[in-house]
């Protein structure tokens, strides 16, 4: 391919060219030097016939050698920088060869910052998006892998113990038993939680809502588990309209991950600040939801949005999750056309999110 369009881009760009300099060339000399030849035959009474031909002969001559010589020149420079122009074109066609076999790391070496230059760093780009994508469903599949590990080996232990009467049915056991299948049930509904998610967008059932609402009844549904901690609940509302534009369904989902997790972190006799305040721009409100607690590593921070991302990977679900609730709330988030984030510092953590306000 590459080739075929190389000497078709050189028979376009070369020879057409050449062929009608050379036309002109012959033309304008056969009529010119049949003017000046009249003019002689006028002037001194000679017969210009054979010089005339003696002199066309010799120029077509050195015409014929000059032709071969310009398209040999034309061809070998054309051939050279039309090669240079599509090397690009040639490494892309090699890497997606690289990609159909599963292999993501190969990039076009760009070199110029013309429409094909321009055309390699798309493509570098799309193999970035590409390589991620690829790094994010091996680690989902393992991540999941890893999360069902637990409690089916756990089942299946204690089932067989059961079976073989090596262990005494009792109440105690079969409680221990509905607790790992509740494990597996919560995993799954996370799972089907985060599907949806994806799919948010093209399902949303925007209107205007109040924020200040939805928070406080969010803070009644888990006032029992507040109270067991002992935390105080602190929340200022921007002043003047607190209504966003979103999902009722959906953005209380968001919410209700957010407020989750941060009563999960909050030490007993702990704080959590729920604040809104407008952005920046002044076309969307901002939800801060913080909680006193360990803070998160630097490290870990740009990355505890990432589906099955978890700072402490020992960590198990009875601590903390399988690292789904904030990928699932960045999802619908984006579905509204807002934002995440998160900042970290000693003793407090602070995760926010933006919504469009309603019109």
């Amino acid at each position: 391919m590459k080739h075929r369009l190389l000497w078709k881009l050189l028979l376009i760009s070369v020879v057409p060219v050449i062929a009608v300099i050379i036309l002109v060339v012959w033309l304008a000399i056969d009529q010119l030097a049949a003017d000046y030849f009249m003019t002689l035959m006028d002037k001194y009474d000679v017969s210009p016939t054979e010089t005339h031909q003696m002199f066309l002969a010799a120029v077509h001559r050195y015409l014929v050698w000059a032709t071969l010589a310009a398209l040999a020149v034309a061809l070998l420079l054309g051939y050279l920088l039309t090669r240079r122009v599509l090397r690009p074109m040639s490494q892309m066609a090699a890497i997606t060869r690289q990609f159909a076999a599963g292999n993501f790391s190969g990039r076009v070496a760009v070199s110029s910052r013309d429409e094909i230059g321009q055309l390699g760093l798309a493509f570098n780009r799309m193999a970035d998006s590409l390589e991620k994508l690829e790094r994010l469903r091996k680690s989902m599949v393992a991540d999941v892998a890893h999360e069902l590990r637990t409690p089916l080996t756990n089942l299946r232990g204690y089932l067989e113990g059961l079976s073989d009467e090596v262990i005494p049915p009792s109440q105690g056991m079969f409680r221990m038993l509905l607790q790992e299948i509740l494990r597996l049930v919560h995993l799954v509904e996370d799972l089907q939680q985060l599907a949806k998610a994806d799919a948010a967008k093209a399902f949303l059932n925007r209107r205007p809502i109040s924020l200040r609402a939805l928070i406080e009844q969010l803070l009644a549904l888990y006032r029992p588990q507040l109270e067991e901690k002992k935390i105080d609940v602190l929340y200022r509302f921007a002043p003047g309209g607190d209504h966003v534009s979103a999902d009722p369904d959906k953005l209380l989902q968001a919410l209700r991950n957010l407020i989750e997790n941060a009563w999960k972190y909050s030490p007993l006799n702990g704080r959590i600040t729920i604040e809104t305040t407008p952005t920046a721009e002044g076309n969307g409100i901002r939800v801060s939801i913080a909680n006193n607690g360990p803070a998160i590593a630097p490290e870990d921070l740009p990355f505890i949005f990432e589906r099955f991302y978890r700072a402490d990977r020992s960590r198990s679900r009875e601590g903390g999750g399988a690292g789904i609730g904030l990928a699932i709330v960045k999802e619908l988030i984006n579905a509204h056309g807002g934002q995440v984030g998160a900042e970290s510092r000693p003793d407090e953590t602070c995760v926010w999110l933006t919504l469009p306000v309603a019109h």
